[in-house]
């Protein structure tokens, strides 16, 4: 109980932040109770002057409350089901850019992690060049060969910062799930649990120079990209250290035109690039904003920060191939088959009838060029679709349908007349070839002999494990299921206590708790 106060307080305050930057503006509330639309106007009474409110009212709140908010920010503006189209159109602004902590600081936290005064690691170590929530970067030379790398340093104090607004976060979900049958099919608590586990991975940047190297072989014969090296001598938990990248950022269009570089070839290199890895490894850069990709003097492309990476399972690949060829081919239902076979759709509904529904979304979108795509209508479409046929959220797709997102803005902004259904294609049906055709197919059978010869090599293991099963449940059905005097003990005491919290406390919860699941999800 303790505890759910802390959490309450301190998201007190981000509502006090949401209030002053004008976010509370922007809820619809013509479909709320009476009691909340005062409380919504009582709240706003701390709305800056509107000459000082900014155009992206919500972004600017989320980088006001810190690190762990713009993550946040990050991850719901590729949810608009969950806090609708107005603020994820707003979130799209939002920029993972902070100010850089100090430079001392920094060269403290390098000599740490490494366990080496600085001047013996590196000839010189400049200023930040980058800083963003988690850790900045530093241009620097490494002092045995004189190579210029990045350096890129965790922020002091940063991970306790991050659990404390995640708990608040879990805390919010977990009764917005009890009290909501649309927060329990949107998965509020796993996809706060995806948020944390992709914040912990990159809390350790040892994990990000193992997804670098593991990259680098995936793609070491793949045309038009690349990824730095890992310089494994000068890297720790709380330190990276990579080559160093000449290169042209992608979100430069003008300089990347006066380079001569083509801009079409490269909006095609983006999605088929993105494809390959999410389809052939299922392993992809799951952050593929322009501020992380980089275009050498060469042509290719260069990929940085590798600390949210995604992952996809060969039945994942297959599902997401046969859906992009049927939304290729126009085969709708096919593709609606596959989301049956998935388990994407409840069994109760009608296959035919959810054909129809995603020719809905496919017909409109079909050799369209992208800037004749309303995103914001087809978002709205498929909302109203995933709730119609009961679609329950898919913790382990929400990085897929975050990066398919993001790559595809990318792409528009390099090539507005892209048609991305085109340029998908031929990677979709190298696909398809390679693993539902004849070859795979032998693999496929190939794999199954070996995990058959296992499961009978495990079978008098299994055999005996049973019988000793057996034996136990015929004991607790003769003398019943007994537990220890402590066990009853600390249950009766937990019991107590709950109690004694309860009452005082729940009205405090609901309150402040409907007024947080209002400004969360609608």
């Amino acid at each position: 109980m303790i505890a759910g106060v802390a959490h309450l307080a301190h998201l007190s305050h981000a509502g006090f932040v949401f209030a002053r930057e004008g976010v509370l503006a922007l809820i619809d509330t013509t479909r709320l109770p009476l009691p909340l639309r005062g409380a919504l106007r009582i709240a706003r009474l701390v709305e800056r002057p509107a000459s000082k409110v900014a155009a992206n009212r919500l972004a600017a709140a989320l980088t006001r409350l810190g690190p762990t908010y713009v993550k946040l920010g990050q991850f719901l503006a590729t949810r608009p089901d969950v806090v609708g189209v107005v603020f994820a159109r707003d979130l799209e602004s939002l920029q993972d850019k902070m100010a850089p902590f100090p430079q001392a600081e920094a060269e403290r936290e390098v000599e740490a992690a490494l366990g080496q005064p600085l001047r013996t690691i590196y000839a010189s170590f400049g200023a930040p060049v980058a800083a963003a929530s988690i850790a900045q970067v530093h241009r620097a030379v490494v002092a045995a060969d004189h190579r210029p790398v990045a350096v890129k340093v965790l922020r002091p104090g940063v991970e306790r910062r991050f659990k404390v607004d995640i708990d608040s976060f879990i805390f919010v979900a977990r009764h917005a799930e009890k009290l909501s049958a649309e927060a329990r099919r949107l998965r509020l608590v796993e996809t706060v649990d995806t948020l944390k586990r992709s914040v912990a991975f990159e809390m350790d940047l040892r994990f990000e120079a193992a997804a670098l190297s593991e990259m680098a072989e995936n793609t070491r014969n793949d045309p038009d990209f690349r990824v730095p090296a890992v310089d494994w001598d000068h890297t720790a938990r709380d330190v990276l250290t990579l080559e160093w990248i000449d290169a042209t950022p992608l979100s430069d269009r003008a300089r990347l035109e006066a380079k001569g570089h083509d801009l079409k070839r490269l909006a095609r290199a983006v999605i088929q690039t993105f494809l390959r890895h999410a389809l052939r490894d299922g392993f992809f850069h799951a952050d593929m904003h322009p501020g992380n990709l980089f275009v050498d003097d060469a042509g290719e492309l260069v990929a940085v920060d590798f600390g949210i990476m995604g992952r996809l399972g060969a039945k994942e690949r297959r599902f997401l191939a046969e859906i992009l060829l049927g939304f290729i081919t126009r085969n709708y239902l096919r593709t609606a088959e596959v989301h049956f076979e998935a388990g994407y759709v409840p069994p109760h509904h009608s296959i035919a009838s959810f054909a129809q529904a995603i020719r809905a979304i496919g017909e409109p979108i079909h050799n369209r060029v992208a800037e004749e795509i309303s995103m914001a209508r087809l978002f709205m479409l498929l909302f109203e679709i995933t709730g119609l046929f009961d679609m329950r959220t898919r913790p382990e797709l929400l990085l897929l349908q975050k990066t398919m997102v993001v790559v595809e803005g990318v792409a528009r902004s390099l090539d507005p007349k892209l048609d991305m259904w085109t340029v998908a294609e031929p990677v979709v049906r190298e696909w398809i070839a390679r693993n539902l055709g004849p070859v795979g197919r032998i693999e496929d059978a190939a794999e199954g002999a070996v995990e058959v010869g296992r499961f009978l090599g495990d079978v008098p293991g299994l055999l005996a494990r049973g019988a000793a099963l057996a034996e136990q449940l015929d004991t607790i059905t003769r003398n019943g299921l007994v537990l220890a005097p402590q066990t009853v003990a600390d249950i009766g005491a937990a019991e107590a206590r709950r109690s004694r919290w309860t009452a005082g406390a729940l009205w405090v919860i609901a309150a402040l708790l409907a007024w947080l699941i209002v400004l969360l999800v609608h």
